[in-house]
């Protein structure tokens, strides 16, 4: 039904039919409830033996392991990905050639690769001198003894990590337009308020994404510790205790059930975090804006 404002003809606006969304939906409940009797009723998930394990000493455990490599390697990834990601673009050749060479190599190569060659440290080099070449060394350790497996592990993913975060916080910081840059330089700020203040700001809006994928991909690539060996985290634990048990597939899904937990949980800190630095940048709040409108104008 048209209406006529201040001599102004509008027309009542009404949404479009979308049975697709409707039929979709349907088929999506149906396979859904399809999965869900089949995980239910199939007695040899073994789901009391699940409810069992699932917040018991050893697996509670490795849950704890898992969160602390995970948080460790990811600040030792952030730390040097920063520094990676500045000497990459530092107008000094031989630091752009050391970034370069360190991401070449850290992406190039398989982190279970690496891991295995970190395992191996203490064989390849069982005895460590720091000082001037040829000359007496000041310092001079045993590896065995102070590269343990846990040591190895949090730095060999949190080398491996770095390498891709330097580069995901390099794409950050070129997304920021040089005029701002330029801007404030024109105004006398030095180079650290300008990154400090303006640039990192705004380029947090598009590293924040991949470094929360970065960080999920990270608790589960703990699950490759395995092979220095170090053998506390979840997903070994759960292996071993399930195949001594004869009851592999109840542990491994109480090992996936905290995996998920986690998962879901840094995933909600990202959400927060990307809306944080999201703000007046997120179209979709125009795009609700402006269909959020009654009335629609028709006049030529």
């Amino acid at each position: 039904m048209a209406h006529v404002k201040d001599g102004i003809t509008l027309i009542e606006a009404k949404p479009v039919p979308r049975p697709g969304r409707w039929i979709s939906a349907v088929i999506v409940a149906i396979f859904a409830l399809l999965l869900a009797k089949g995980f239910i009723t199939n007695d040899n998930y073994q789901w009391d033996v699940v409810g069992k394990w699932l917040f018991s000493k050893t697996i509670v455990s490795g849950v704890v392991y898992t969160l602390i490599l995970t948080v460790i390697a990811m600040v030792i990834g952030t730390i040097l990905a920063i520094t990676f990601a500045i000497m990459r673009q530092s107008v000094n050749p031989v630091l752009r050639w050391v970034a370069t060479a360190y991401i070449w190599f850290f992406r190039g190569t398989p982190i279970y690769t690496q891991l295995i060659f970190w395992s191996l440290l203490p064989t390849l080099y069982p005895q460590i001198e720091l000082g001037i070449p040829f000359a007496p060394p000041f310092v001079s350790f045993d590896t065995a003894i102070y590269f343990t497996p846990f040591w190895m592990a949090f730095v060999g993913l949190g080398l491996n990590e770095g390498a891709y975060l330097a580069e995901i916080i390099r794409a950050g910081l070129l997304s920021v337009d040089k005029g701002q840059w330029e801007a404030a330089t024109a105004l006398g700020m030095p180079r650290s308020m300008i990154f400090r203040r303006i640039i990192l700001p705004q380029a947090m809006r598009v590293i924040v994404p991949p470094i929360g994928n970065e960080t999920i991909s990270m608790l589960k690539t703990t699950s490759l510790v395995s092979a220095i060996p170090f053998t506390l985290e979840l997903t070994f634990v759960a292996s071993t205790k399930g195949q001594s048990l004869f009851q592999p597939v109840p542990l491994l899904i109480a090992a996936a059930l905290w995996y998920l937990f986690i998962t879901s949980i840094l995933m909600w800190i990202q959400a927060r975090i990307e809306r944080y630095f999201g703000k007046g940048f997120d179209r979709r709040d125009n795009a609700t804006a402006s269909t959020s409108t009654q009335f629609l104008d028709v006049t030529p």
